[in-house]
């Protein structure tokens, strides 16, 4: 088992190296193109798998950021909930709108059981 452990880290880094890879977009890859860094893994054992995760991968707070290299910055699509823009302008009004129905329903209630106690 002793022996077996060394070779066993080595594929699953080569095989997650492998798969996080593939399933990056083109564009944030960094370094070198994706076949070439495909290459690498593969053919590399473990400088191959060591190198794309500190300098192949896309770095996720770049990403969520949008930044890219040389400080510039782009726009991507992202949820409403991870735009920081579109949770600052979110209209509070709709909460309040809300709070004042629920008062109303509630004196509404109210009013209609001190006109029918025993009901």
């Amino acid at each position: 088992m002793g022996r077996a452990l060394p070779f066993l880290i080595v594929l699953v880094a080569t095989l997650i190296a492998l798969i996080d890879c593939l399933s990056s977009e083109r564009e944030d890859i960094r370094g070198l193109p994706r076949p070439v860094w495909l290459l690498l893994i593969l053919l590399v054992p473990i400088i191959g798998p060591v190198a794309w995760f500190f300098a192949g991968r896309p770095i996720s707070l770049e990403q969520r950021a949008g930044v890219i290299a040389g400080g510039r910055s782009r726009r991507r699509v992202t949820a409403p909930d991870d735009d920081p823009d579109f949770l600052r302008g979110i209209d509070t009004t709709q909460s309040r709108n809300d709070a004042e129905l629920l008062r109303r329903w509630e004196e509404d209630l109210k009013r209609r059981d001190d006109e029918n106690p025993g009901t």
